[in-house]
């Protein structure tokens, strides 16, 4: 198999820090518009991640980083200690800005920790640390999709859910990681998208950047999905996830516990790609997960014109849990967890 041409598919950076700044891409405005919001500090940032200006996982984890640096800028402290218990409140509301993604509450902890034992250098080593969590999660992508693809036979369809690319992340994406390095390859010749209501990211994200690479995806109606796959064009559901538990259990968008319970009544392959950073060995299971639930109204319409009828009540869970019986393999940077339960996940996570 061929290597990947990372400058060929890897194209997109939705994180821009500027040194007095944070630039983030408004996922909200694509594919028609490519504008980049500048958050100057650390409630900005948290607004921003609230309003779903960057999204995805990863990508939040990487914006509350540089939102623990603006914070910074405001604080007068002697060493990392006195510095820690002044920004605690700002850290606090970066993290209640998305409860569901475990990439946020960690990268928090990681900018906490590099506080920790600080001298008047305090600044810098929360500078440096951000930017650490940035590039280790773009290395982290790359080995990922290459694991991840080594697992699909040449000549497959995949099916993907919501936006786990480069618009997710620091760069190369999760799952879009593992399918891009698939198509780089000659492993994937079909690709497929959901829409992903009620935010669409599929179609308006995940379609829009892998077109930016030069491959051309095939945009279904979440409702399709069971039909694509009685039809034999995929052999492979990938997707990310935003939370990984103890048991192997993932939290995800939407709509991704029902594509695994049709893969596994098909006979399709089932996989989730994401960080090891996005594993948490602290939940035992998805029973514990916080699901987050958003404004119902935004069910109520698409692009702002109303689709349904008024007075009627809506609920809009924004997330789902997969058991891992229906997960045929968990890719991380760390390697592949194949039937994942609690004995493998304790095996490749032990610490």
């Amino acid at each position: 198999m061929t290597d990947i041409d990372f400058d060929r598919y890897d194209r997109i950076r939705p994180i821009r820090w500027t040194g007095d700044a944070l630039e983030l891409l408004d996922q909200r405005r694509l594919p028609f518009q490519v504008e980049y919001v500048r958050c100057g500090d650390s409630d900005a940032v948290a607004a921003a991640i609230h309003a779903l200006t960057v999204r995805g996982a990863p990508a939040i984890g990487i914006a509350a980083a540089w939102g623990a640096v603006l914070a910074a800028r405001e604080v007068e402290a002697a060493d990392g200690v006195a510095a820690l218990a002044a920004l605690e409140p700002a850290l606090q509301r970066l993290n209640a800005a998305r409860p569901t993604a475990v990439n946020l509450a960690w990268a928090l902890a990681r900018m906490r920790g590099a506080l920790a034992g600080a001298g008047a250098d305090w600044r810098a080593r929360l500078e440096r640390e951000a930017q650490a969590i940035a590039e280790e999660d773009l290395a982290a992508n790359r080995r990922m999709g290459a694991l991840g693809a080594a697992l699909i036979a040449p000549g497959s369809g995949v099916l993907t859910h919501c936006n786990t690319g480069s618009l997710a992340t620091a760069g190369f994406g999760t799952a879009l990681g593992v399918i891009r390095a698939g198509v780089a390859q000659g492993r994937i010749d079909r690709v497929y998208a959901g829409e992903t209501r009620p935010w669409l990211q599929g179609a308006r994200l995940t379609v829009w950047e892998l077109e930016q690479d030069g491959i051309a995806p095939t945009l279904i109606a979440d409702a399709a999905a069971s039909h694509l796959m009685k039809s034999g064009q995929v052999q492979w559901v990938v997707v990310g996830a935003d939370r990984i538990c103890a048991n192997g259990d993932t939290a995800n968008k939407i709509g991704t516990y029902q594509l695994a319970i049709a893969a596994r009544h098909h006979g399709l392959k089932f996989m989730v790609a994401a960080p090891s950073s996005t594993v948490d060995m602290a939940t035992p299971s998805g029973d514990a997960i916080e699901i987050e639930e958003r404004d119902p109204g935004e069910l109520f319409g698409v692009g702002g014109v109303r689709t349904a009828a008024e007075n009627v009540g809506a609920w809009n869970p924004v997330f789902d849990v997969t058991p891992h019986e229906l997960i045929d393999a968990i890719v991380t940077e760390r390697g592949v967890i194949e039937r994942p339960d609690a004995a493998a996940m304790r095996a490749a996570f032990p610490g």
